[in-house]
């Protein structure tokens, strides 16, 4: 059983062992779930709120926390970008040449900027970023025998619409796609990678 005194001023919660008789100046309410009330089991307690006509004591070293309740916030110190933070007309423009890169190491540089995991301000759920542009993107270097053997795979979204390319036949196509790909790849990991350890 809990009892409950009713009082207008602070409350505080005592525990006192089973009781069979409930005070006069007490509300009763029944913490065991059962469709008889005379039934009560023995192993419940009493939740008793008592009232306090002290007032509550402020230790003197914490007192500032209370005199200007005016000010800044003290409690929630936790920085997040308003809509003046971030711009589009106000984002930094990369121009980054490509020429002689390794494709991977390219990438995921140009992947940290466009998301602005190189701010101090870095926020996940906001675009605080960069704008970035690719220059001579035919010429990105890869290792080993990427040239042959990566391949890149596209669907039309029909019956037998897989196009299948290599490296080469890519870059003599379309050069730009080679790091779009490479660098939305980045940008696919870095935010299952934030959403891993936020969790």
């Amino acid at each position: 059983m809990a009892m409950a005194n009713n009082c207008a001023s602070s409350s505080s919660l005592f525990i006192s062992k089973p009781s069979n008789k409930p005070s006069p100046s007490s509300l009763v309410f029944s913490l065991a779930a059962s469709t008889k009330p005379s039934l009560q089991s023995k192993r419940l307690f009493n939740f008793k709120i008592c009232c306090q006509d002290k007032p509550a004591v402020i230790p003197a070293e914490q007192q500032w926390m209370f005199d200007d309740l005016t000010g800044p916030d003290v409690w929630n110190k936790t920085w997040y970008p308003k809509a003046k933070d971030h711009i589009p007309t106000s984002k930094t423009w990369y121009v980054v040449d490509a020429s002689d890169k390794i494709l991977g190491r390219l990438a995921s540089t140009i992947a940290i900027h466009i998301r602005g995991k190189n701010l101090a301000t870095y926020t996940p759920s906001v675009d605080m970023g960069a704008h970035v542009i690719v220059v001579n993107a035919e010429k990105i270097a890869v290792s080993g025998k990427k040239r042959t053997q990566k391949l890149y795979r596209r669907h039309s979204g029909r019956p037998g619409g897989m196009t299948v390319e290599t490296f080469d036949q890519l870059e003599k196509r379309v050069p730009e796609r080679i790091i779009e790909h490479a660098e939305r790849l980045f940008q696919e990991l870095s935010s299952q990678a934030d959403q891993l350890s936020s969790q």
